[in-house]
């Protein structure tokens, strides 16, 4: 009996000393999420405060990335959590979960990809933009972006309950997305569906790159414009590579899935940081400092209104207040 005991408490102290790191590195996560999920929030609020925002589509596309990437890190974050710790859930709400967070994950590069092309038409057919991006059509894009983003979530959810047995049905599992690719044809169609997208999007960005380089060297008077629209569209196409790069990771970290589940929580732990908070950090550099419209009226809400002036005092002339932004 005591042998028994000794055994229980020493399998006790090796699984509090494995669930140790894990903890630090749920801690790690929800810090990081919490910082971009303020600054985030931050410039959604800037956007919905100023009504000159609301007119230009760029904005629009911005705002739209900002609640995509809040809500996507929100909810990556609960399930990294829950992963971190081993917290079983039903597999119906798991479900529900991870078809929302598979939706967001494909809107954000599909958002980028829009924006490249807005940054196209602004500087290559700059007498044609006013009449293209008008809120009509930044509304039916925005209906586009949605309907491509609903599709391949859509399907595999259906295809799960369909192949789901009545008792897999009403099971507790660990809530991550291999849960639902129960059939391995649904996970080599999603696999080809993914790869077909990023090639489609990144074909696009690249034309898009290389029409603006184009431009940029037969402009004259818009040389400096042509060339911030170059770099942001770099920006962009960066930001798309790493967010596709993560809809490959699944199916590296699936054979772990079923091997070694201290090795799978490492790799996924070390997957979330690179692929899907780095590329969020992009969306505030792009706009939210990048742009000077933007940035003032960022800075005049992150000071609560309270516009910091530097004033020098030049003899025998009046100062003229200055106009708050």
């Amino acid at each position: 009996m005591v042998n028994l005991t000794e055994s229980n408490n020493l399998s006790n102290t090796s699984l509090l000393s494995n669930l140790k790191p894990f903890n630090e590195k749920a801690l790690v996560v929800q810090v990081l999420v919490g910082i971009l999920l303020y600054v985030n929030g931050l410039m959604i609020f800037t956007f919905l405060k100023k009504n000159i925002f609301f007119e230009e589509t760029r904005y629009i596309l911005f705002a739209q990335t900002l609640f995509v990437d809040s809500s996507n890190m929100l909810l990556t974050c609960l399930t990294m959590t829950g992963i971190i710790n081993q917290y079983a859930v039903h597999i119906i709400p798991c479900c529900i979960f991870c078809t929302v967070m598979s939706v967001l994950n494909i809107c954000t590069p599909v958002t980028l990809v829009a924006m490249c092309l807005e940054r196209y038409v602004a500087i290559c057919m700059p007498l044609r933009h006013s009449s293209i991006s008008t809120p009509k059509n930044t509304f039916i894009g925005l209906l586009v972006i949605w309907a491509v983003s609903f599709i391949l979530p859509l399907f595999v959810l259906i295809v799960f309950l369909v192949y789901a047995s009545p008792v897999g049905l009403r099971s507790y599992v660990i809530c991550s997305l291999e849960v639902m690719l129960i059939v391995k044809w649904l996970a080599d169609t999603r696999a080809a569906s993914l790869q077909i997208l990023f090639i489609i999007m990144f074909c696009i960005v690249i034309s898009t790159y290389i029409k603006i380089v184009a431009a940029a060297r037969s402009a004259t008077s818009e040389n400096k414009k042509s060339s911030k629209g170059l770099r942001t569209v770099i920006l962009h196409g960066i930001q798309l590579f790493l967010c596709m790069l993560q809809f490959i990771v699944p199916y590296i970290e699936m054979p772990l899935w079923k091997v070694n589940l201290v090795v799978f929580v490492n790799v996924k732990y070390s997957n979330y940081i690179l692929f899907i908070i780095s590329p969020r950090c992009l969306s505030p550099l792009i706009y939210g400092l990048r742009d000077k419209k933007f940035c003032n009226a960022l800075k005049h809400y992150a000071f609560c209104g309270f516009a910091v002036v530097n004033r020098h005092k030049i003899p025998h002339v009046k100062t003229i207040p200055l106009e708050v932004y």
